[in-house]
């Protein structure tokens, strides 16, 4: 019996499984009556390069999520119509970066990781001032217009009101998120406050704050979807981040933790909190004192503009 005669025959009873973000399945039914699983995946992309010249042509229904800026993201479909009832869902998820830059294609391209340890001395140095360029080039723009309310809001899933000003935090959907696959729910808490440029920036006597703002966000989250519990739910926090301004990432239990979730890449919210809360010293001692390590690519503009030269016993220049 052929294999095409064998998946043909295949009768839904219903959905197992899900995980990957939704990109893999698996399915429970039968076959001649006999029970059954099916365990499908979208297979990796073709490089071919007639292929991949091709791609902007292959693709249709190509559905607008939002835009922001030079920013944009799309759900499509890889495939043409087929002959089903109905249309046949997004199977592609799309992010367009235009007009992109030389920091964009160094961003994305591969290239070697190293792993540094960022002292307390190195942050203060070369690292607060790198940040301090990084915002003075604008490049936080984008983010300050959704806070302001002049762009993405229509993205905006939260926007908190009332009581103390610092408290309060937007809640946007993940680029990489489709907005469908529950167990592959990726969010972003922006807090509105512009004090804190990451999780350097954090004190001893920031730790209440935090939790707060912790059990704020896990409430928020379960009110806006049915079935997702706090202990569904991982908080994290990017050191290095892409953009320094204060953000949580907030993802369901079930995503599979890729690079962005890994060590070197994150810091779990929750051990933060923690170790701000039991940080010896005074209320003004806090992140600011301790080692931090991380991965970086070697095109990075921190490697080659910091850490390379350190390694290499040159002094490092920012400016």
């Amino acid at each position: 019996m052929s294999a095409n005669s064998l998946i043909t025959r295949f009768k839904l009873t219903k959905l197992l499984n899900q995980d990957q973000g939704g990109r893999r399945i698996i399915l429970q039914g039968t076959i001649s009556g006999e029970p059954a699983l099916l365990l499908a995946e979208r297979g990796a992309f073709d490089t071919d390069p007639a292929y991949l010249s091709a791609f902007g042509r292959l693709v249709a229904h190509v559905n607008n999520l939002g835009e922001n800026d030079i920013y944009r993201w799309y759900l499509a479909n890889s495939l043409p119509d087929n002959s089903l009832d109905q249309p046949t869902p997004p199977d592609l998820k799309i992010n367009l970066i235009y007009p992109s830059t030389e920091k964009h294609t160094k961003k994305y391209s591969f290239q070697q990781s190293r792993y540094v340890t960022e002292t307390p001395d190195i942050y203060a140095k070369y690292i607060r001032p790198y940040m301090s360029k990084c915002r003075e080039e604008g490049r936080l723009n984008w983010v300050f217009n959704i806070i302001e309310g002049k762009s993405e809001q229509e993205n905006v899933l939260y926007r908190s009101e009332g009581g103390d000003k610092k408290d309060h935090y937007l809640l946007l959907p993940d680029l990489n998120w489709d907005r469908k696959t529950i167990g592959g729910l990726h969010l972003l808490a922006l807090v509105e406050r512009r004090d804190i440029w990451s999780v350097r920036d954090l004190k001893k006597k920031d730790g209440a704050w935090l939790r707060h703002l912790r059990s704020t966000l896990a409430t928020t989250v379960s009110k806006l979807y049915d079935g997702v519990e706090d202990d569904m739910l991982k908080f994290y926090v990017h050191y290095q981040p892409t953009y320094y301004h204060f953000h949580i990432h907030i993802v369901h239990v079930d995503l599979d933790p890729t690079g962005t979730q890994a060590v070197g890449k994150a810091l779990g919210l929750d051990n933060v909190i923690s170790q701000l809360e039991k940080m010896a010293g005074g209320e003004g001692d806090g992140m600011q004192d301790v080692e931090l390590s991380y991965t970086l690519g070697e095109a990075s503009e921190l490697w080659t503009e910091i850490f390379l030269p350190l390694k290499e016993g040159r002094e490092p220049s920012v400016g």
